[in-house]
Order: C-alpha cells, then structure tokens, then sequence
C-alpha cells in the first residue's frame, strides 16, 4: 500500500528553538520539574496536548473574518448552532468557552454527594468537576482497557456488566447519567465501538438514565469505528457520526480537539428542561446563551472546523501519523500503549522506569527526562495526576503509568516525532540514571497543573 501525504501543505511557518542543556536543566528546575510550568517559548517539540493547539485552516481563518459580534443572536451563533446540531442531531445547543466549562455547568446541577457517575474513563478536568460537587466518578472501562500491551480494537468500550451492576444496586436517584468518552483519553486514546455505544444506550435506557457522550473527539473514534468494525466499513463518517449521537441524551465537548480550534466548547441536550436550567447558569458563569464565553469569530471558526474534521482524508492523515509515531518509538525499543490512538503515543513509565516506585511518579520523573535530554514536552497521566491517599492513610496509585505525546493537529511533520522517538529511545538506554520525585507543593484538586517537585536523593 502506497503511503500518502498529508492533504494540506505548508502556508506559514513558525520559528521554535532548543534551549541547550545547561538551560533545560535551570529551567526544569525553576519550574519545580513541572512541565506545565515550563515557558512555551523554552519548548523545542511541544506534545503537552492536542487542545486547541492545532493549526487553523484557510477555510478557517477565512472565517473569522465574518465574525459577527454582536452580543446578542449574532449571525455567527445560528452557524456555530446549525453546525452543532447538524453532528449531534440535538435540539438544545448552550456554547461554552471549553468542555470544562461544560461540565462545570452540567455538574452543577445533578452532582452532589451520594451521587455516582460512571463513565468508561473520566479524564482529569471531569474527574474534578464530578469530585468538586461532592459525586463520585466511577470508572468502568473493559478489563482489556487495563492491558497496556494488549492487541484489541476497542479498548475504549464500556463495561456493560460492571454497568449492570452498578445500576442495579444505585437506582436513577443515585445513578442520575452515564457518560462514554470517546475516544477514551485515560486509556490511550483508545476508541469505542459502535456496538458498545448502542448497547450503553439500551442499557441506560432501561434503566432509566440518560447517557452523554464526552465527544472532543467524535471524529478520530467514528473513523477508527469505520477501520475496526467490519458492519460499519461501507458507512460514511458523517453517517457513523450520526448513528453515535442518536444513542445519547447529551454530550458535552472541548471543541479545542476535534473542533480544529484555538478556543470553545459546548453543552448539547435533547432534554428543554434540563436546557433550560442550564441556560440561566451559563448567562451566570460564561456570557448569553449565544455566544457562551467565545466571540463571533470563535464560533465561525468552530462551524467550519466541524465540518473539515469530518472529511475522510483529514482523519487518514491524522491517524495515519500517530501510527507511524509510534512505530518510529517502537523501533528504538521504547514500550507504548497498543494500538495507538487517534490523538497521541502513550508511554509505559512503568516499563521504562521499573525501578521507580508509584509513589515516586515514574511517569513525572520520566516526562522531566524528555524535556532535559531533548526539549520535549509531554504530559503525565500517571499517579501525580490520578493518585491518591486512601482513608487509611496509605497511597493509591493510578491504574496505569503512562506519559501521553499529544499530537497537536495539523502543526508537526514526521521529522519532529521522529526526533521525539530518538530522543526516547536513548532515554530508555539510559533508563536507569533517573530517579523519582516528592511533591512539594500541591493544590486540592487538580494538582498537576500547578504542583511544584523536587528530586529523590
């Protein structure tokens, strides 16, 4: 099979620089080893995350120019909206600046202590929304999604019969919605099938509870469905789109991902009521229901962004490149989450560091490693960022140790991730020469966006 470019080329550039070592090592530990803390203009290849880091189209930055910005029923509302609704099939669209800000709003109202939210894998920033009211988000992703080196299709499924038995001994009162992510960002960026997705659905329904879909990227898991599941090859991704979405009650969505944006998100609902109540919190929290939090130009930028993410030679192009990333760190014997994903190359800190215990974050230790020895930022998911200190006292590490490489969309060729994979892989030659971390500093949730570490001795 012939291996086919990108279906873009290069209009603008933009100069980046790698800080030699003697600055690396100053500004890692300025930064109390936290790469979040790092200036981006000290970052050579920067795979912190694919949200909103994205290069914009021509037909995109076309757009912003018919930015309407009005404040109140701006043109550009009624394209954002159409556009929403045209995916999701769902009446009740309320904009919102990111997805967090989505689920802060949907949290808001039915989270509360006593409550559950099972979800397939809750990522950070909804784990903290769910936890901030006082809920508990349950995770309840297929064993297979555990197995870091596992071959399997859809590691992102639901645990039906874990599901069951939740809702069974729960009830709706305590059990007030299900959530999927797709693609399932704790666990690779691991897709769903559509199967799963209609069974989660049927389940939820007879049951009672509605199911939302956590959707930023509803087009990398549509496209691996129409790869993976033989019934749906012959389907359009507009029609797999469409067939996700007639499952679920809602979603909610960081439009920085697979909205091809700098910038936005959005709440989605077929209930009005619920809609309705939610509006008054988004007029108190994030603008006027027609804009949200965003200005005209985001919203027109967002509408044609859905549109371009849908096409099939995008989502060719963009998968097909984080495959071949991580061939290129396999190659050189780094270990990886398998298969890749559709966002980003996930590493076994575990495998590469055995020697680190959890309670010393492999993942963190060896995410500071690929800023020191090469200028590369990427990001822990890990035990700094899901660990925690059980009632007893005692520390619970993270499921798995991992430290992700997102891709931002559109922005780096295969040389730079090749020299990502050369740099890892002489990370894991000299695996043995790094040691863990103590946290110093650390906030109430959310801590790895702002802990500060220092080295083990």
């Amino acid at each position: 099979m012939k291996s086919w470019p990108e279906p873009y080329r290069i209009k603008m550039v933009e100069a980046i620089r790698l800080p030699r070592r003697e600055e690396r090592e100053r500004i890692l530990r300025e930064a109390g080893y936290n790469l979040f803390m790092v200036r981006a203009e000290d970052v050579f290849i920067d795979l912190l995350t694919d949200s909103g880091t994205g290069a914009m189209s021509d037909r995109q930055w076309s757009a912003l120019m018919r930015g309407d910005e009005s404040y109140a029923q701006a043109r550009s509302w009624f394209r954002f909206y159409e556009a929403v609704r045209g995916f999701t099939g769902m009446e009740h669209v309320l904009p919102t600046h990111q997805g967090r800000a989505a689920e802060n709003l949907l949290f808001s109202q039915i989270a509360r202590p006593g409550i559950s939210i099972p979800n397939n894998s809750h990522f950070d920033t909804t784990r903290a929304n769910i936890e901030f009211f006082g809920a508990e988000a349950v995770d309840l992703v297929i064993p297979e999604g555990r197995d870091i080196h596992l071959d399997h299709p859809f590691k992102g499924n639901m645990d039906l019969n874990r599901l069951e038995a939740l809702l069974k001994e729960k009830g709706r009162k305590s059990v007030p919605l299900c959530m999927i992510t797709i693609t399932n960002n704790t666990g690779g960026g691991q897709p769903v099938s559509l199967a799963n997705i209609r069974a989660t659905g049927e389940l939820c329904r007879r049951y009672g509870v509605p199911l939302f879909l956590d959707c930023c990227r509803f087009a990398e898991n549509a496209y691996f469905i129409k790869l993976r599941e033989p019934e749906c090859a012959r389907m359009s991704i507009r029609e797999i789109v469409a067939a996700m979405f007639a499952c679920a009650d809602g979603a909610t969505m960081s439009a920085k991902k697979d909205g091809l944006g700098n910038i936005g998100g959005f709440l989605a609902l077929r209930d009005g009521d619920l809609a309705a109540r939610l509006k008054s919190m988004l007029i108190l929290k994030e603008g006027f229901p027609t804009y949200g939090g965003l200005a005209g130009r985001d919203l027109e930028a967002l509408a044609q962004g859905f549109e371009e993410v849908q096409e099939e030679d995008y989502l060719e192009a963009r998968v097909g490149q984080i495959a071949r990333f991580g061939e290129a760190l396999k190659g050189r014997g780094v270990p990886i989450l398998e298969p890749t994903g559709g966002h980003a190359v996930y590493l076994d800190a575990r495998g590469i560091l055995p020697h680190v215990p959890a309670h010393a974050f492999p993942a963190q230790s060896l995410t500071a490693e690929l800023y020191l020895e090469g200028g590369v930022r990427g990001v822990e998911i890990g035990s700094l960022m899901f660990g925690k200190t059980g009632k007893d006292g005692r520390f619970l590490p993270a499921a798995l140790e991992l430290v992700r490489l997102a891709v931002p969309r559109r922005v780096y060729t295969d040389n730079h991730l090749g020299y990502v994979a050369e740099v890892t892989g002489e990370i894991v030659q000299n695996a043995s020469s790094c040691k863990g971390f103590r946290i110093v500093e650390e906030a109430p949730f959310l801590r790895h966006f702002t802990a500060r570490l220092e080295p083990l001795a």
